[in-house]
């Protein structure tokens, strides 16, 4: 297993290198006070990042609700587990990226926070398979969200002036999510942002109609109905109705 990467630590990726697997791995234990404890899950998201350091559009996002890259160089992998825990994992192309991509920024999140100490979460880095074969590990970088945390920048992928790949391992910690995050680098707040997948099999309580607000004109008054609003007496009065 490769040495594990201390916060600040850059190592340049092999030439030979073409292909990537971002793999983000935790301990899903139960975290949480009382009644609220529940299962620790986490995502792993990757920010498509312009000379600028922020993104050209909201397309450069992958994550859960926007699992693939418009060009599909960049991409999310279906959520495993095995005998090491629950993992996250994202693949991307380096050798076929656009010029116009410099970074390629990683990103963990966990709504109901990530409980560190006990999840452990960490980010690793593979060359991709090829041809049925696994790539090799080339970095491991032990994540430290702080309490409050709910998604951190969790290393990155830059250019560098050989025309090469190098992993930064960076760290910085977001409370309000993996929204925050993004519209840190440029991805526009959605005012009403789309619901996180719901994994299969799991409950969902059944939703209930927002309760209708009564009608004044037909909520009785003193024991007695209000008038059908659309009755009206004709002019000449109730002693011209049909029948008397």
């Amino acid at each position: 297993m490769t040495d594990a990467l201390e916060r600040g630590a850059v190592r340049p990726l092999p030439p030979t290198v073409r292909a990537v697997r971002a793999v983000l791995r935790w301990t899903p234990v139960a975290a949480g006070p009382g009644a609220t404890r529940t299962r620790v899950d986490a995502d792993l998201s990757a920010l498509l990042l312009a000379p600028t350091g922020r993104v050209r559009g909201e397309a450069d996002l992958v994550f859960y609700n926007q699992p693939r890259h418009p060009s599909g160089l960049v991409r999310r992998l279906p959520k495993l587990r095995d005998a090491g825990g629950l993992l996250d994992a994202v693949e991307a192309e380096l050798a076929l990226l656009e010029p116009g991509v410099t970074r390629l920024l990683f990103a963990a999140s966990a709504e109901h926070g990530f409980h560190a100490a006990a999840s452990r979460p960490r980010l690793e880095l593979h060359e991709a398979p090829r041809g049925g074969t696994a790539g090799g590990v080339l970095a491991v970088f032990p994540l430290a969200p702080a309490p409050g945390e709910t998604a951190v920048v969790c290393g990155e992928l830059a250019r560098t002036a050989d025309g090469g790949w190098e992993f930064r391992a960076s760290q910085r910690g977001f409370a309000a999510g993996l929204a925050a995050l993004a519209a840190e680098f440029g991805v526009p707040a959605s005012p009403d942002p789309p619901p996180r997948p719901v994994p299969p099999g799991a409950y969902v309580p059944p939703r209930r109609p927002a309760p209708s607000r009564p009608d004044p004109r037909r909520h009785p008054a003193y024991g007695y109905p209000q008038p059908d609003p659309a009755f009206t007496l004709p002019p000449q009065g109730p002693q011209f109705l049909p029948g008397r």
